[in-house]
């Protein structure tokens, strides 16, 4: 009997282009004529997986958050893997908003594909959860490529990712 073709879901951001994008919304906040002489800035920090935003106000805020989402979608990173937090009062009358970055596939997120798939009732279509990604298998690649495509049609709230596969 043949082994089952297989491959992984998995979801996570390009940590490199998420530097370059911060790196050219920085440049652009420097260069903007409604940003002289503020104190917005963008910081990324790569060990906690968060970008901090620092603004004047709650307009530049929005601001700079736009400037920034517009660089990553540009370098190709998912924005549905970025989750904005509360803006927040800082020192000198300022805000601030940390970002977190997901890596990974959330655990409710796993749960939900998985129900997604049996509910769909593909032909031996089996999904299992192994750490922060799925593996999804089956007997055949065309029963694969059914279950690709129906995952593409549905929101799971981050972006996903196929690959390792094996056929």
């Amino acid at each position: 009997m043949a082994n089952p073709a297989s491959f992984d879901i998995t979801s996570g951001v390009d940590l490199q282009e998420v530097d370059n994008a911060v790196n050219q919304a920085n440049k652009e906040v420097a260069q903007r004529y409604d940003f002289k002489g503020s104190k917005a800035s963008i910081e990324f920090s790569k060990a906690e997986n968060s970008i901090t935003l620092m603004a004047d106000n709650d307009f530049k805020m929005t601001a700079l958050w736009e400037i920034l989402q517009t660089r990553l979608v540009r370098r190709g990173v998912p924005t549905k893997n970025l989750t904005p937090g509360e803006l927040e009062r800082a020192a000198n009358d300022t805000v601030r908003r940390v970002i977190a970055l997901q890596q990974g596939i959330p655990t409710e997120a796993a749960k939900e594909i998985i129900k997604f798939l049996k509910e769909r009732k593909l032909k031996k279509v089996q999904a299992a959860i192994q750490a922060d990604q799925v593996r999804v298998s089956a007997g055949s690649k065309d029963d694969l490529q059914e279950a690709i495509r129906v995952l593409r049609e549905h929101d799971f709230g981050v972006a996903l990712q196929f690959g390792n596969y094996r056929g």
